[in-house]
């Protein structure tokens, strides 16, 4: 009962005039900040922070919330349409949403996208509001040795992403782990591997990576085919909406997506990228389906299972913040030095002490994701437009869209050049017919596992068993090595490699 009446409190308080404005406006702004490669939440809400002196404290929140999930929806558009992901969560989503797009079902990639999207945001905001406390308990439980036990999981669990050899996948993971050891150690402020690059000492940006490999990458190689090979979006688009069919597939991962998405969301250090690449990793693993077509190669299930996913995960993101004052991401920080400036102590006593914020911002989060359904399924009929541009014209746009979003990262060129340099990259690993996805999240996590590898260490004063003495840490290493022991079956091995070969 007294959740009812919470939530009707935040209603009254989210369809006051002034905070529906401000959400329509965060959540357009996000979206659109989503699209445009380079800039992203944390650029943005940085920048916007000092303009919220003016506003109180319920609006400002609720605009800056609805940038963050906003960003969640404008990022897989990007990554259909252009296989430039938006966001670091919308890498998954490029892998089999482009390969849509390019057989003419791009309306369909993004309309699914977009329903998830909304599923897993509706979703997501009734968890926060039943089962925040809990779910934080569970977050608690969470030390240095189960993070980096967990990060162990999710490296192994990335070579099931790649579609050809199982050396391959572990060599580009291998490889994404030694680009996240370019930069200032963690516990010595010494740089490493920066060979006196100032812009190295703070590591390679992810942006640079995501646009080299998938975006310059991807047109290079369209540009190396003859004009009449090339696989581009001049093929006849087969209808802007999902059919009943495409629907009755993506059903079963979107709920699998929005679970996961809703438990790792919680946890600190990028839970909606996580949820984005584990949903797809479960969908690989369900068998598939007569008719289905393979993962890589347009399955309306590797677009909606990692899209709900990191859309869950970016809205429970928000527990630990709200009940605890714990940030689990850059995002959630900058929000908790919004509270700050506003003179709001975060904490659990939010929840008692500043009631019409904390369920209004909640209550704010449906209505936001409800307008971002309402905004982004009309324009899907716009987006498709672009598919008919002739590629020559086409290429040049999204190159020119690319060096913007990479200048704007640090109004320095020096990212734009790094971008060039893994566009050359991205197209020897297409030449080589290597996947780039593993890398990427070896290279982001790398960072990360080593932190938390470093600080287990130190708390248990160089004792290698606190990773298994401790029952959560030694449960998740034991489901690695079972996923390594399964992987190296010959049986398994031998139906991987009949369902990856080459059509």
């Amino acid at each position: 009962m007294d959740l009812l009446q919470n939530l009707a409190l935040g209603f009254s308080v989210a369809f006051n005039g002034e905070n529906l404005l401000y959400a329509f406006f965060g959540a357009v702004l996000g979206t659109l900040i989503g699209v445009l490669p380079g800039l992203g939440p944390v650029a943005t809400i940085a920048m916007l922070l000092p303009s919220i002196y003016a506003l109180d404290a319920t609006p400002a929140l609720i605009m800056l919330a609805g940038i963050f999930y906003g960003a969640q929806y404008g990022g897989s558009t990007t990554a259909i349409l252009i296989n430039v992901p938006g966001e670091s969560s919308s890498v998954v989503t490029a892998i089999d949403g482009y390969q849509m797009a390019r057989q003419g079902r791009a309306g369909a990639a993004l309309a699914a996208a977009g329903l998830g999207s909304f599923f897993a945001g509706t979703v997501g905001t009734m968890i926060i509001a039943a089962f925040a406390p809990p779910l934080t308990e569970l977050a608690f439980k969470f030390g240095p040795a189960e993070y980096f036990s967990l990060m162990v999981l999710g490296l192994i669990g990335a070579v099931v992403l790649a579609s050809g050899s199982l050396v391959k996948a572990i060599a580009m993971i291998l490889l994404g782990l030694l680009l996240g050891q370019i930069n200032t150690d963690v516990i010595s402020g010494v740089p490493r591997y920066s060979f006196d690059i100032p812009e190295l000492t703070d590591g390679i940006g992810f942006v640079a990576i995501a646009m080299g490999v998938f975006g310059f990458g991807e047109i290079i190689s369209n540009l190396g085919q003859p004009a009449e090979e090339r696989q581009v979006f001049t093929k006849s688009v087969k209808g802007l909406w999902p059919t009943r069919d495409d629907l009755r597939r993506a059903a079963p991962a979107v709920l699998r997506g929005t679970a996961l998405g809703s438990l790792l969301g919680v946890l600190p250090g990028g839970g909606a990228l996580l949820a984005a690449f584990a949903a797809y990793t479960v969908e690989k693993k369900m068998p598939l389906k007569p008719g289905d077509v393979p993962f890589g190669k347009g399955n309306i299930r590797g677009v909606a299972g990692p899209e709900s996913a990191n859309n869950a995960g970016a809205q429970t993101s928000f527990i630990p913040m709200l009940t605890l004052g714990i940030p689990p991401n850059a995002v959630m920080a900058l929000m908790v030095g919004a509270m700050t400036i506003k003179g709001i102590q975060p904490g659990p006593q939010v929840m008692t002490s500043n009631p019409e914020l904390f369920w209004g911002l909640i209550a704010s989060m449906w209505i936001g994701n409800l307008m971002l359904v309402i905004l982004n399924l009309p324009l899907i009929g716009i987006w498709i437009k672009l598919l008919t541009v002739p590629y020559r014209l086409l290429f040049p746009a999204i190159l020119s869209f690319c060096c913007i979003g990479l200048y704007t990262l640090n109004n320095n060129s020096f990212d734009v050049y790094m971008g060039a340099l893994f566009g050359v990259v991205g197209y020897l690993f297409y030449k080589l017919k290597c996947e780039p996805a593993p890398l990427l999240l070896g290279f982001i996590l790398g960072p990360m596992m080593e932190e938390n590898l470093r600080r287990a260490l130190l708390l248990s004063r160089g004792d290698w068993t606190a990773f298994v003495t401790r029952p959560l840490s030694a449960g998740l290493l034991a489901a690695a090595a079972l996923m390594i022991i399964v992987v190296m079956l010959p049986a398994i091995r031998s139906k991987r490699e009949v369902a990856f070969q080459e059509e």
